[in-house]
């Protein structure tokens, strides 16, 4: 079988509901001839041919910290000038999409306020669909959360006292105990309580720091009640996301298997993982099926270029099989190569099961 980290060529999202088979190689809408065919690779149809938007994480994509992932700029420039549409998708419900935009311009990137895509707006319109509309919302958030629950024609405030229908909660530096305190207040008295994201920890500079699924566990605790997720990996953002680019082909890029990768595999649309964020090859070669991505590459630079066909276990010069219950990767090659070749030997073999890691350890050792 021809294997891939993919999903059906040419999928929309309603076609793709549901579970995946994974194959890596493919490009999508032309299939790649088989190893040792006549068609040579440069004549093969780049990643990004067959996509109309590309649904970029930020931060392990674009950027580390305040600085821009090397080539990153070069390559969305690049797949922009392809008739790509870019659109920058944050689980981060802080900073307002204009902030947003402006600190990717001061690092190169291109874009506007309308090409961000956050899940302050993700978790509004989740409001704005289930409560009447004007109706007071008490924001545990920044202004990003706040700027997004008034542009849904809601009326944020502070305090329980003015009986929200709805708390809407986000991560916001210096988020107060009285805040918290007021946002239980309000859920204890039957507000609905919506989650711009559940992620327990947020990079910085200084490391892992708190993010805004740890602060939601203190209302979740103090109420007993566990919130609506509007942010990756739930299908919300990314729903919010093709409603406002209009998307009918998007590719999801990330750096996370537990955000972006299953975030796309809910939305049913595909997926490439970039190895310069989160994710490593051993959290690949042992992810379940919710975590696996159509595509592998080392950074974006990937996107305009033809990706190589994966076949049974076989990428470029390496060949990749599972034996006795464990990965043996033989060959040589660029080492992305071989972690493709690893990838869909594991998986076929594993199935909808995870491999240990004990399992393909051994063999990732040759990659370096």
């Amino acid at each position: 079988m021809a294997s891939r980290i993919r999903a059906s060529p040419g999928r929309t999202p309603r076609e793709g509901r549901g579970r995946r088979r994974y194959c890596l190689g493919d490009g999508p809408g032309v299939r790649p001839p088989a190893l040792g065919g006549p068609t040579a690779t440069e004549r093969r149809p780049v990643l990004i041919d067959g996509y109309d938007t590309l649904l970029l994480d930020l931060d392990g994509v674009v950027y580390l910290g305040s600085h821009a992932v090397p080539g990153a700029p070069e390559a969305l420039a690049e797949a922009g000038a392809r008739g790509v549409r870019l659109a920058y998708v944050t689980n981060n419900a802080s900073r307002t999409p204009a902030a947003i935009a402006a600190h990717l311009r001061e690092l190169g990137v291109p874009a506007v306020a309308g090409d961000v895509v956050t899940s302050a707006q993700a978790a509004a319109r989740l409001v704005s669909e289930r409560v009447p509309a004007g109706s007071n919302v008490l924001v545990v958030g920044g202004s990003g959360l706040r700027m997004a629950v008034r542009d849904r024609g809601l009326r944020p405030v502070t305090t329980a006292m003015d009986a929200p229908a709805a708390v809407v909660q986000g991560i916001a530096p210096g988020l107060s105990y009285g805040l918290l305190s007021e946002g239980a207040l309000a859920v204890r008295q039957g507000a609905l309580f919506v989650a711009s994201n559940g992620d327990t920890t947020m990079p910085t500079g200084r490391g892992e720091q708190p993010g805004n699924g740890a602060m939601v566990r203190v209302i979740a605790a103090a109420t007993g009640v566990e919130p609506v997720y509007a942010g990756k990996p739930d299908p919300p953002l990314h729903r919010e996301s093709m409603i406002r680019t209009g998307a009918e082909r998007p590719l999801v890029v990330g750096d996370r298997l537990d955000t972006d990768i299953e975030g796309a595999t809910n939305a049913g649309v595909d997926s490439l993982l970039v190895l310069t964020g989160v994710a490593t090859p051993l959290d690949l070669l042992t992810a379940g099926p919710e975590h696996r991505p159509t595509y592998v590459a080392e950074g974006l630079g990937a996107l305009s270029r033809p990706y190589p066909e994966v076949r049974d276990g076989v990428c470029g010069g390496w060949r990749a099989r599972w034996q006795d219950g464990a990965l043996r990767l033989e060959g040589d090659g660029s080492p992305i190569d071989g972690l493709r070749a690893a990838c869909d030997a594991v998986w076929t073999a594993v199935g909808e099961g995870r491999a240990e890691e004990d399992a393909v350890k051994h063999a990732l050792d040759r990659l370096g």
